[in-house]
């Protein structure tokens, strides 16, 4: 009677990584090498996915109806991790006369499992199970197997105190490639072995785990080269994943992990392409070399590569961001790469019984790595005495404090805009905007990645202050400013270089105690005093403006989703002193959780609003008198400066709001492709917009947002140009352009921009802080001429002469 085999085969492409499993329902007469099969997350020695591009192998798999196959939920058995898909596939039991309903008796005595890599998702509405097998027969085996490694376990436990022999504490024979049987009940922490002398001897908990995870290494490497079975985790997943958890508890505990690691700072929502599997399990399969194609399912969350022959691991595997588990033991690794500290996600590490005499710095970067399984390596006897007295945390830690400083980037370059020389007389403005990253937000929690030195305020803020001198604008817009940092330390140190200031914190720091509120963030603009007069200024509260709103007194969206977020705008008026032109410049800080998009563009469309207004009135400001213009021209002694301000031509007059040259700028929290960018550069937002039609927002819900600035953004004109900006928020889990210089194009001509950073730097970093940048934020600069006004000329009436005819 012929076999029925099922096995779920992917078909990625280079292009298209997410391609939904299909089952493919085979008949043989008897079973075969599993090598025979193709799945795609199975690579076999000879699969050519490890030297082939993923497109050559699209048609090596077949694609066929998919279905499922459910089980009678048991909970998990021994699970060391949970598992869990983002985007869990659906759910479908198979039909009446589907093959799948005689699954069951796939499996007959004698006849090896198929193998299958891809470990599939365990929480979620994924297929439970890569292989389904007869319920009995399956507790049967278990229930052998369970035996037989206990009677393992006793067996070789007697050769533990031949191996725990030596005399000093933790001595190099302990740690022996030859790790001594063990079995997790015997070795408890603060229970004690006997050594050959009788002196007792404690093993920590930290060691006791160390142990425990190597003798199951050390069992899964004998299933897989001595037996012949490889994929072996995947076959433990599949065993143990009978059940299916509900897609809510996956969803829910996903989402509680993100909030952990993005407590109030950016990062990036999860609008993914579906996406059915997280893990791949390419163990025991004999393999040298891993290709750079694997490293392109940058999605994985576990990679399992033990039990084979491989020398290194290749620098690509910094590109796999979003892994948690590792696991390498058993190959030929002589050490491990340093771009392995850019998975700073990682939490398991397992390296067990290879040749790895070293640790690299970068992987200090792991702050969030719980286990690295180093027993059966010639590791130094410090290293692992570090691991076996203090843990895993503390030799990362030790290895990121000793982290020497690495040599810093090619300095930014200014990209020029503008063809030739301009003329000397056409005056110029450059300006920057910069999240300075406050103390408060800065934390070991979302940045622990760095050496405590480089996330100390100490060590930042002179940074950050060298930062703003060395690009020299002649207006500086700065986020997450707090009142001490903006009165104790920027503000008396750029007045040496020659900067004033404007600054004002978030409204909560009205409701606090002197203390704390001196620690509550905001805007401040900095400004050259030798060459602008400060006219006006005024704060934007854009929640206290909105629950003030007529049309919005009433509306719930505004006091459960506006009002609780109290970000601000700061808005200046400023002159040259020399030529008499005037300036508007808006600095803001839009609140940043992406699940809050329509709070994002509630905000600007009120910001928006009222720059309108204000602008109007800017424009009707009578001109500046000569002793205005003349405040503040002092040198050092206090008398006025004779180089500056000898002539001053007159104030310009403008007629309207739109006349006057306006620069908005910031973290406005908000990429390219968002609902405030596309307010901000085509001037309106339909009623029918998706972040509008699901909430009540007074007027804006009803006839949409609009406003009659031109604006364009400063850093868009490298979008198609291979200067593109890549970011300028820079974390391990966000990397995007959210900050960014609007100007009005009628009145401003972009002339120069600050390029990126260089990309070579970028492949070993994981993230900002750095030691060369302080903040997680990028500062952008961008040059502008002030366009000439075009004067409506006056034509005089033509003199047709006298009107009278002449009379014969």
């Amino acid at each position: 009677m012929p076999i029925r085999y099922i096995q779920q085969t992917y078909a990625p492409t280079r292009k298209n990584p997410n391609s939904a499993p299909q089952l493919t329902y085979l008949n043989i007469e008897k079973a075969r090498p599993y090598s025979a099969f193709y799945p795609c997350a199975q690579l076999s020695a000879p699969t050519p996915l490890l030297d082939s591009s993923a497109e050559e192998l699209d048609g090596r798999w077949s694609h066929h109806s998919r279905h499922q196959i459910t089980r009678n939920g048991t909970p998990p058995n021994n699970l060391r991790s949970t598992f869990t898909t983002e985007t869990p596939s659906p759910s479908r039991s198979p039909d009446s006369h589907s093959p799948a309903q005689t699954l069951y008796g796939m499996f007959n005595q004698g006849h090896q499992q198929g193998q299958h890599g891809r470990v599939n998702g365990g929480p979620g509405r994924g297929l439970p199970l890569m292989y389904n097998f007869q319920h009995q027969n399956a507790h049967q085996t278990q229930h052998t197997q369970h035996h037989a490694n206990i009677q393992q376990d006793h067996t070789t436990h007697t050769t533990n105190g031949s191996v725990l022999n030596h005399h000093t504490n933790y001595p190099s024979g302990v740690l022996s490639n030859s790790t001594p049987s063990f079995t997790p009940n015997n070795l408890q922490n603060g229970t004690h072995s006997t050594t050959r002398g009788g002196q007792a001897q404690q093993i920590s908990e930290h060691w006791t785990e160390q142990l425990k995870l190597h003798k199951e290494s050390e069992n899964a490497n004998l299933q897989m080269v001595d037996h012949s079975a490889p994929n072996h985790f995947a076959r433990q997943r599949a065993t143990e994943n009978r059940g299916l958890a509900s897609a809510s508890t996956a969803d829910s505990s996903a989402t509680q992990e993100e909030d952990n690691e993005n407590r109030g700072r950016p990062y990036r929502q999860d609008i993914v392409k579906r996406q059915d599997w997280h893990n791949l399990d390419l163990s025991g399969q004999g393999l040298r070399v891993l290709a750079n194609p694997l490293f392109n399912y940058d999605f994985l969350n576990e990679l399992y590569i033990a039990s084979n022959k491989i020398p290194q691991i290749p620098a690509s595997v910094g590109q796999l961001r979003a892994l948690t588990h590792l696991d390498a033991s058993f190959n030929s690794l002589k050490e491990l790469p340093r771009e392995l500290g850019m998975c700073v996600r990682l939490k398991s590490l397992l390296v067990f019984n290879n040749s790895i005499q070293s640790l690299p710095n970068e992987l200090g970067a792991l702050h969030q790595l719980e286990m690295l399984g180093i027993e059966g390596n010639p590791i130094p006897p410090g290293v692992k005495q570090e691991i076996m007295e203090r843990g895993t945390k503390s030799l990362i830690r030790q290895l990121r404090e000793d982290t020497p400083v690495p040599m810093p980037p090619p300095p930014r370059k200014m990209i020029s805009l503008q063809d030739g020389i301009p003329p000397p007389t056409q005056e110029r403005l450059r300006v920057s905007t910069y999240n300075i990253l406050c103390d408060k937000a800065c934390t070991q929690a979302l940045y622990g990645y760095n050496p405590s030195i480089v996330l100390s305020w100490e060590y930042r803020r002179e940074q950050i202050l060298n930062e703003i001198q060395e690009q020299d604008a002649d207006i500086v817009c700065l986020q997450e400013v707090d009142s001490e940092t903006h009165y104790e330390y920027l503000s008396p140190k750029l007045a040496y270089r020659d900067y004033k200031g404007v600054h004002w914190p978030r409204p909560r720091s009205k409701t606090m105690p002197e203390k704390e509120a001196k620690l509550v963030d905001g805007c401040a603009t900095f400004y050259k005093g030798s060459k602008f007069i400060l006219l006006d200024k005024v704060l934007i509260d854009i929640a206290n403006i909105a629950i003030n709103r007529p049309d919005m007194k009433n509306q719930h969206d505004i006091f459960n989703r506006v009002m609780p977020r109290d970000n601000i705008a700061i808005m200046t008026f400023l002159e040259n002193r020399i030529t008499g032109s005037r300036v508007i410049v808006v600095n803001t800080h839009l609140h940043w959780d992406p699940t809050y998009a329509d709070v994002k563009l509630i905000q600007m469309a009120i910001l928006i609003e009222n720059i309108n207004k204000i602008a109007g009135k800017f424009a009707q400001r009578p001109p500046s008198t000569e002793k205005e213009k003349k405040a503040g021209l002092v040198d050092e002694n206090g008398s006025p400066d004779p180089k500056l301000g000898q002539e001053f031509a007159p104030s310009l007059e403008y007629s309207s709001n739109t006349q006057v040259p306006l620069i908005l700028c910031g973290d406005l929290n908000s990429v390219p492709d968002s609902s405030v960018y596309d307010l901000l550069s085509k001037g309106s937002i339909k009623p029918s917009h998706q972040e509008l039609t699901n909430f009540q927002y007074g007027n804006f819900t009803k006839n949409g947002i609009d406003h009659p600035f031109s604006l364009r953004s400063a850093y868009s004109a490298l979008d198609k140009t291979p200067d593109r900006l890549v970011f300028t928020n820079y974390t391990p889990t966000f990397r995007d352009v959210i900050d960014h210089i609007w100007y009005s194009t009628n009145t401003l001509e972009l002339t120069g921009l600050l390029g990126g950073v260089d990309s070579e730097y970028m492949k070993t970093v994981p993230g900002f802080p750095n030691h060369h940048f302080p903040s997680d934020h990028l500062p952008l600069v961008a040059e502008f001429m002030v366009k000439g006004r075009k004067e409506k000329k006056t034509h005089p009436e033509p003199d047709f002469g006298s009107s009278s005819r002449r009379r014969d």
